[in-house]
């Protein structure tokens, strides 16, 4: 009895193996258009959470099913404004309010606040003890509907909605990222090793109300 399994040709599968790699390059070339990117980091400011030269993982599918959320950490497509490359360019930041939100800086504390609710924020930079103000000036705004409030973690040293509302002459609209440039969510630190990590949403977030 002939097995039929052990029978065929063994040529076969270096004929197999072009269309193999075919397909996992397509399947590759998809997921990446599609699902699931990776993107390095090539500032501080998003420090002490995110490090220059970190690579995070980003689902770019999540978005279609629901609006980005308050304390998320986003990759988005920058205004010319903001980046100065009329060719585009990708920003990562941390969505601190969403539409209809109204932030102002800040209370007794020093806290921003969120729909009348004093933030608490922990990651924000800090090294040798000193820790970045939330803001370096008072404002107080709404964001419009469909746009984001965006700031980075090392406020200090990021170009962020903050930033872009005091060049602009306090222009929110300037100010504010529309939710339909956003690329995708940040959700993991896969490199390098050692610091790798889940990007969850603070705590925090959790306590501030709808507008």
């Amino acid at each position: 009895m002939i097995d039929e399994q052990t029978d065929k040709p063994r040529s076969s599968f270096w004929k197999e193996l072009p269309i193999l790699l075919g397909v996992a390059i397509l399947v590759a070339v998809l997921v990446r258009a599609f699902v699931l990117q990776t993107f390095f980091i090539p500032s501080p400011s998003m420090e002490n959470t995110l490090m220059i030269d970190d690579r995070v993982l980003v689902n770019k599918l999540v978005y279609d099913f629901r609006s980005p959320q308050r304390g998320e950490v986003i990759v988005f497509k920058a205004p010319v404004e903001w980046s100065g490359n009329p060719d585009g360019e990708d920003f990562i930041k941390r969505v601190i309010g969403v539409g209809g939100d109204r932030v102002v800086c800040c209370d007794p504390e020093g806290r921003l606040v969120v729909n009348g609710t004093p933030l608490d924020e922990p990651y924000i930079y800090s090294v040798d003890g000193q820790r970045d103000k939330p803001a370096d000036q008072e404002f107080d705004v709404v964001v419009p509907p469909g746009r984001l409030w965006v700031m980075g973690d090392h406020r200090s040293a990021s170009g962020d909605s903050l930033e872009h509302w005091q060049q602009s002459g306090q222009n929110i609209t300037a100010a504010t990222i529309p939710e339909d440039q956003v690329v995708g969510r940040a959700f993991t630190v896969f490199w390098p090793v050692d610091r790798a990590t889940w990007l969850t949403v603070p705590e925090p977030f959790d306590r501030i109300p709808e507008p």
